[in-house]
């Protein structure tokens, strides 16, 4: 996995960049092919704001979150990029391929 974090209006400190690695790290259980992150944490004043981008395998997830601190924001960028992302990976399951009683010939007129 390959997280990138720019801030925008803001300095991102070592703190913030190894928390913002460990929270998105949790996305990789999800997913066996390799991930890439590309994350801006900003200030829109009053609030923070944390955004990402989340490329695999042919798709772009986009989530963004804002909150009072931007420890805050970050927790609530990740749940959100968990949710996207089991859902992406639930849409890729083919229904359609299971057996069928057509396919394995218990199907009786």
């Amino acid at each position: 996995m390959r997280i990138e974090t720019h801030g925008q209006q803001i300095d991102v400190t070592p703190a913030l960049r190894d928390y913002v690695e460990t929270k998105l790290a949790r996305l990789e259980r999800h997913y066996e092919q390799p991930l890439d992150i590309k994350a801006q944490l900003s200030l829109d004043k009053p609030d923070h704001r944390a955004e990402a981008t989340l490329n695999i395998a042919g798709r772009t997830l986009h989530a963004d979150a804002n909150a009072v601190d931007m420890y805050a924001a970050i927790d609530l960028l990740a749940d959100k990029l968990d949710r996207l992302l089991m859902k992406h990976k639930e849409k890729m399951v083919d229904h359609h391929r299971g057996e069928s009683l057509a396919r394995t010939g218990e199907f009786n007129l």
